[in-house]
């Protein structure tokens, strides 16, 4: 695996910066794409977005979990090329999140509660995934990322940050 730099705290211009979309796939992207996933596992965290680990590509790696088992029953891992979210519902949930980026920051954010994403997988293949609660809050925290945002840019309460 390529020795990858985690893009720290808010003023990070490649963590502020839009991503490009994704063209082809080729060996790098490939690549690159195992090497988020075993990036997002080593640092424990449920998603990781390219832009954290240095490259302004829209690539994101997610986690959905299966709800209806137990809070930890890990249902897949995915990669998402080029994420577009098509639908979303009028709900909305409160989730406090935290990010690999902003080490020990926690606050809660108003996200979706449900939502449709497409997106192109690692074959290049489209896909499309109903996603909701945790796992529409993981996506759309990861998307953010895509475009220069920071869970922090959409805090409830600006002054509602814990300290982990």
């Amino acid at each position: 695996m390529q020795k990858y730099i985690i893009q720290t705290w808010d003023r990070n211009p490649i963590l502020r910066s839009k991503s490009e979309f994704v063209d082809e796939i080729t060996p790098e992207i490939k690549t690159f794409c195992q090497d988020l996933i075993k990036l997002m596992r080593k640092h424990d965290g449920v998603g990781l977005a390219a832009p954290q680990v240095g490259k302004n590509i829209r690539i994101i790696a997610t986690t959905q979990r299966d709800m209806k088992k137990t809070k930890e029953a890990l249902l897949a891992e995915t990669i998402m090329i080029n994420p577009e979210i098509k639908e979303f519902s009028k709900d909305t949930i409160i989730w406090e999140e935290a990010c690999i980026s902003l080490p020990d920051i926690l606050g809660k954010v108003k996200r979706y509660k449900s939502l449709t994403v497409e997106y192109l997988d690692i074959k290049w293949n489209k896909q499309k995934k109903k996603l909701k609660d945790f796992n529409a809050v993981i996506v759309q925290h990861e998307m953010d990322h895509l475009e220069g945002i920071l869970f922090t840019d959409k805090l409830i309460k600006k002054n509602n940050v814990k300290k982990m």
